[in-house]
C-alpha cells in the first residue's frame, strides 16, 4: 500500500526549509532554496519509478543497466507558485513532458477556481509528478489532480514544501492513492488559510509581488 505522506527530514532540507522560513530571506535567494530544496525531496519523491534494463557498451565490456522504463515523466505544475517547483524538476529530467493547471483561491469561500489545463498526452501511460509549495486546505491540490485523473492519469504524485494537516487530510479523503512528499508538516492553518508557522504566500514571496 502506498505511504500517504512522507516528510524528508534530511538536514539539508531542514537547513534551507528555515533561511526560506525567515521573513528577511530576499527573493533571489528564496528561490534559490526552493530550487535546492525542490530537487533534494525530488530523491525521495522518485525512489520507486520503475525501472528497466538497457544493453550498453562501456570503455570495457557490454552489460544490462537499469534506465527509466515506459513513457516519459509528466511533470504538472499547479500555476503559479509551482512554477518555481517545475524547473528544478526539469534539471533532473531534462526529458519529461509539462502540463499547467491554473487556479486560484476565492479568499472568501477558500475554494479553487480553475482558469487553465494543458496535459501532456498518454498521462494514463506516463508517471506524473504534480507539483506546488504548499499543500494548505488542500482543495486546489484536490482540484488539480480531479482534472488530471479525468485526463487519464493513473499514477500520481504530489511534492510540495510544506503541509497542513487539514490539507493532508482533505487529499487522503480525494485521492488516498496519491503519495504526498514534503519538507515539513506545519502545525495548522489560520483563518485565512494560510498554513502556521509556514513561510507567508510562498508565490508572492517567489516572484517579489504582494
Amino acid at each position: 500500500m502506498t505511504q500517504h505522506l512522507t516528510v524528508v527530514d534530511h538536514p539539508l532540507v531542514q537547513h534551507k526549509l528555515t533561511l526560506m522560513r525567515d521573513k528577511a530571506t530576499p527573493t533571489a535567494q528564496f528561490r534559490q532554496l526552493l530550487g535546492e530544496i525542490t530537487q533534494l525531496l525530488a530523491y525521495e519523491a522518485t525512489r520507486d519509478l520503475p525501472l528497466e534494463n538497457r544493453s550498453i557498451e562501456t570503455p570495457l565490456e557490454t552489460i544490462d543497466s537499469p534506465v527509466l522504463a515506459g513513457k516519459k515523466l509528466a511533470l504538472i505544475s499547479i500555476l503559479r507558485a509551482g512554477n518555481g517547483m517545475l524547473e528544478p524538476l526539469l534539471s533532473l529530467t531534462p526529458s519529461a513532458r509539462v502540463g499547467f493547471v491554473g487556479l486560484y483561491r476565492d479568499e472568501e469561500t477558500l475554494l479553487p477556481v480553475q482558469y487553465y489545463f494543458k496535459a501532456p498526452e498518454n498521462l494514463a501511460e506516463r508517471e506524473v509528478v504534480v507539483v506546488d509549495p504548499m499543500l494548505a486546505t488542500g482543495n486546489s491540490s484536490a482540484a488539480a489532480i480531479d482534472l488530471l485523473k479525468q485526463a487519464g492519469a493513473k499514477n500520481l504524485r504530489f511534492l510540495c514544501l510544506l503541509a497542513a494537516p487539514e490539507g493532508v487530510a482533505r487529499m487522503k479523503e480525494a485521492h488516498p492513492d496519491v503519495a504526498i512528499t514534503t519538507a515539513s508538516l506545519d502545525a495548522k492553518l489560520n483563518e485565512q488559510g494560510y498554513i502556521v508557522p509556514g513561510l507567508g504566500d510562498a508565490g508572492d514571496r517567489m516572484f517579489g509581488t504582494k
